[in-house]
């Protein structure tokens, strides 16, 4: 792999990539052909997934009506839960299991495309709940057989579920997100029409744009697939190679659109281009990481989600507590890039470098100050929260966010460097403010 600067392959690692995703059709307008595209896939009976939100905008009604104009029968479900939990995944699962449809149509954002995912695992195939969630918080037992098609039509430009095999939930025992990860979850198809994001406020354009950033910066700094363990067996190398050539050419282009159109796109509805080139970059950096897998700012994002107390964040529902996917994401990144540069300085000054940074005179000593301050300044462009005080931490809280994060090794262990209890403690006492 010399061709693809990347280092040896270390003793025991595996020395070959794997490219998934799912067959995407992106455009304006392209909702409209979901219904000639689910009949296409086989479908008869659909299982529609939406939120209570989404479900009354005009996007909805043009799904639904694009279906029955094909011919398919349509049962609808929008009870998903802002931000699913494990009991708002079995509500989902049961509905499948008792509606019987043949194939899912998802509109909506991350926690929509999730959602339905579930339902579909659970209702294809039943098990305790725990047997498909990652270990060792679960079984992580292998899902068993494929899932029913599955169409996947985001409306936000963020968490590049439609792409992945990754679904996320808040596990209410444990007061943390965690997930279920098989290529098996994969949509079949992504329908991605930037029209939806249109009628997005600004708020929810900034934390799904940072998760798009963060997915972009964690593949393209994460552990490079050549020092990854071989699977025994090649059909089991995971989603989550590391860093691949294939990845890299997804983070680079999405971490560029990102320097360029996230203010714009956060500051202005009606800047179209800047809206549209955000929903291909967080395509982009979906499929990246749905390749290369992320790292320490999601791992720990998922504690700071999970234990979230008072916050409510603006232009999301006030009915409830909340730290959205993205905002939890990103303010741990500063922190994390700080800390992980010297696995790789090159990268992280390149990383910097494609988000605009002015990395001319730098050296590999200033890469994790570089790449971080650049965050930072789009973080504060956007006007996100300051850190995790931001968000309502304190220092008192350090250690049971450590303990939160810690079991989740799926992503830790796809850092460039080690993490441990101690290095998450110093990693989320850096990340309580940086300005």
């Amino acid at each position: 792999m010399g061709c693809c600067h990347y280092p040896a392959v270390k003793e025991g690692c595996d020395s070959a990539f794997t490219v998934d995703t799912s067959r995407i059709t992106f455009g304006p307008g392209c909702l409209r052909e979901v219904g000639d595209r689910a009949r296409a896939l086989g479908m008869k009976r659909v299982a529609l997934f939406s939120d209570a939100r989404v479900a009354r905008l005009p996007h909805f009604e043009k799904v639904r009506q694009s279906l029955l104009a094909a011919g398919l029968d349509v049962v609808v479900f929008t009870d998903v839960h802002v931000e699913p939990t494990d009991a708002s995944f079995q509500e989902a699962a049961r509905f499948a299991s008792e509606s019987r449809p043949d194939g899912y149509v998802s509109l909506g954002g991350g926690s929509v495309i999730d959602t339905c995912k579930a339902a579909n695992l659970y209702a294809t195939h039943p098990a305790d709940f725990l047997a498909y969630v990652n270990a060792p918080v679960g079984e992580g037992r292998a899902v068993p057989g494929p899932l029913k098609p599955h169409l996947a039509c985001p409306t936000t430009s963020g968490t590049g579920s439609e792409v992945t095999g990754i679904t996320i939930f808040d596990l209410l025992s444990l007061s943390a997100k965690t997930g279920i990860a098989s290529p098996a979850l994969r949509p079949t198809e992504a329908l991605i029409d930037p029209d939806c994001t249109a009628t997005l406020p600004g708020e929810v354009v900034a934390a799904s744009g940072l998760d798009v950033l963060s997915h972009a910066l964690e593949s393209y700094t994460a552990r490079p697939f050549v020092h990854r363990p071989a699977p025994a067996r090649p059909s089991l190398r995971p989603m989550s190679q590391g860093a691949n050539p294939w990845s890299d050419l997804g983070c680079r282009e999405a971490l560029r659109l990102m320097g360029l159109y996230l203010e714009r796109g956060v500051k202005d509805a009606r800047d179209t281009e800047a809206r549209e080139q955000l929903m291909w970059a967080a395509t982009l950096a979906g499929i990246a990481f749905g390749n290369a897998g992320v790292h320490a700012p999601h791992g720990m994002a998922y504690a700071v989600a999970g234990r979230v107390r008072d916050f409510r964040p603006s232009g999301y529902p006030q009915d409830e507590p909340l730290v959205p996917h993205g905002l939890a994401v990103i303010v741990n990144a500063p922190a994390v890039f700080r800390y992980t540069a010297s696995a790789n300085p090159e990268r992280h000054l390149e990383a910097a470098g494609f988000l605009g940074a002015d990395v001319r005179g730098a050296g590999s000593g200033d890469a994790g100050e570089v790449l971080a301050g650049r965050v930072v300044q789009l973080m504060r462009a956007v006007d996100v929260p300051n850190g995790l005080s931001g968000v309502g931490y304190t220092a008192e809280d350090v250690d049971a966010l450590t303990e939160g994060a810690f079991p989740q090794q799926r992503l830790l262990q796809n850092a460039p460097r080690e993490m441990t209890r101690p290095v998450l403690t110093q990693l989320f006492h850096q990340a309580l403010r940086y300005w």
